[in-house]
This record gives structure tokens, C-alpha cells and sequence, in this order.
């Protein structure tokens, strides 16, 4: 098993998605990253039944998200104690409508910190790293993850694109950064919408010059507004195409109706 300096392995691994209507978005998906991430760490195998007691959990949930961590056994502990078995906890709570698929007007302003080798490829329970990070930053402004030599990485909660030329970029998952399944399924979204989109070396001078969205597992896809308090470009074609895709995967044909109530109007333009 291998960590980045920053995560303590005992504390465990986690998933955390988009519950509307008693309904976990892309659940399925999300129980087999955690899968993978428990039998690539610890050697280990979920509990039996992690995806119906998802389910179950999820049913009570109107607008909110769910949390599924496993915790490894404890090393040392006797083999008839309780900490000698593994733990899943799900937690949840209520999200406000309006941030998921926010409009322009609720953008983030990123807060960029240096994390030499990123993160790493899994979702590490130990997020005493980005509490910290974000603590430091300004009220409101969320932590914006740099490489030792200035490379972007990702936000603290989501991956980072950015349009540049009319061409869509997102930094490589090389092993520094989760290969998240929002960025996975807004790489889809454009591509499927004709738009061009790569992997590649941002920097912040890059995205100073471009226009900037997030995307994570509950906002879906989230504008960006400023970068240490410099204003970024405003929302465009590109990025409001890919939100009004994912918001309609995620939503399936009841997209419009359930995204008038999280972020935006029947009538707005797409993504919006």
C-alpha cells in the first residue's frame, strides 16, 4: 500500500455522491471506484451489501448527498474485537438546490496552494491537508491544488478545466490527481457534443487567460469567477454545453424540471 505524505492510510478511503429524490447519482459507479481503491490499498473487499445499504440510506434523502468511507481493520487489534474488522459508514446530509449546477452567479474563486505530487489517485478520509489549505485561504474561496513546479492540479472538492482557444483542457490523471467521474463523464459530454478536449499542462498563467469550470460528483459542473481575487472569464457556449450534457445524463428526462430547482430556471440557456 502506498500514501502521499499528507494521508494517513488507517483513517481510510471514500466516496461521496449526489443523492436527488431518494436517488444516488451514479451510485453504481461510485461503489466500484470504492471497490477498487479498497482491494488496490488494503488488499481488502468491501462489506457485503455496501450497494444496498447505499440505497436504502439514500431513500430518505430529498436534495443532498451521500458519503460512503471504509476504514481498514486496525493494525494491532485483537482478532475478536470490533476494530479487527473493517468499517463502512454512511453519512448524509441535505444540499442547497442552488449549488448544484450553479449559475455564474454563484462561481468559486479559487485559492491556489502548492502540494508537491498532488493528492494522489485515490479519496483519502484524511483531509487534514485541505482543511488546512483551506483555512488559510480568504472566506469563501476554495483551495486550488499546484504541483512543486506550478503545474494545476485540482480544486479541493473537484478536477479543473479550462477553455482555451475554443479547445477544452484538463490536467493528465498521471497518478498526482483522482480520476474523477465527473471529469470522466464531462470529457464524454463534449466529446459526444462535437467539442475538442485533451489532456494537458495548465499553469496559472493559463488560467488567467482562459475560462475556468470545476467539476465534481455533487455541483456537477461549476463555474469558476477568480483566481486570488483576479477575475476569470465569464461563463461561455463551451462550458454551458457540457453542463446542460452532464446535468442531462446525471437527471435523464426529467433534466429540466429537477435543475429549475438546483440552480436554474426552465428558460435560462443551457447549463446555466
Amino acid at each position: 500500500m502506498s500514501a502521499p505524505p499528507h494521508a494517513d492510510p488507517a483513517w481510510g478511503v471514500f466516496e461521496t455522491m449526489l443523492v436527488l429524490a431518494g436517488r444516488a447519482v451514479e451510485l453504481d459507479a461510485h461503489v466500484e471506484r470504492l471497490r477498487a481503491s479498497v482491494a488496490a490499498l488494503y488488499d481488502s473487499e468491501l462489506p457485503e451489501g455496501t450497494r444496498t445499504l447505499a440505497v436504502k440510506r439514500a431513500a430518505g434523502i430529498e436534495h443532498g448527498k451521500l458519503r460512503l468511507t471504509y476504514a481498514p481493520p486496525r493494525s494491532g487489534a485483537a482478532p475478536a474485537a470490533a476494530s479487527a474488522r473493517p468499517e463502512l459508514r454512511l453519512d448524509a446530509e441535505e444540499v442547497e438546490a442552488t449549488a448544484v449546477f450553479p449559475g455564474p452567479e454563484r462561481g468559486v474563486s479559487l485559492s491556489p496552494v502548492t502540494v508537491a505530487g498532488g493528492l494522489g489517485e485515490h479519496k483519502w478520509a484524511d483531509r487534514r491537508l485541505l482543511e488546512r489549505a483551506a483555512s488559510a485561504a480568504a472566506p469563501g474561496e476554495l483551495p486550488l491544488l499546484l504541483d512543486a513546479d506550478g503545474s494545476v492540479l485540482e480544486a479541493s472538492r473537484a478536477s479543473v478545466f479550462a477553455i482555451v482557444g475554443g479547445r477544452v483542457v484538463t490536467p493528465p490523471t498521471d497518478g498526482r490527481i483522482l480520476p474523477s467521474l465527473a471529469r470522466r463523464q464531462a470529457i464524454e459530454v463534449a466529446l459526444e457534443a462535437g467539442i475538442e478536449v485533451g489532456e494537458g499542462r495548465l499553469t496559472l498563467a493559463d488560467l488567467h487567460r482562459a475560462e475556468v469550470f470545476l467539476t465534481g460528483s455533487v455541483r456537477g459542473v461549476e463555474p469558476a469567477r477568480a483566481i486570488a481575487g483576479a477575475a476569470l472569464a465569464p461563463v461561455g457556449e463551451l462550458s454551458a454545453r457540457i453542463a446542460a450534457g452532464l446535468r442531462s445524463r446525471w437527471l435523464g428526462p426529467a433534466a429540466e424540471p429537477v435543475a429549475a430547482a438546483a440552480g436554474g430556471r426552465r428558460d435560462d440557456p443551457p447549463g446555466r
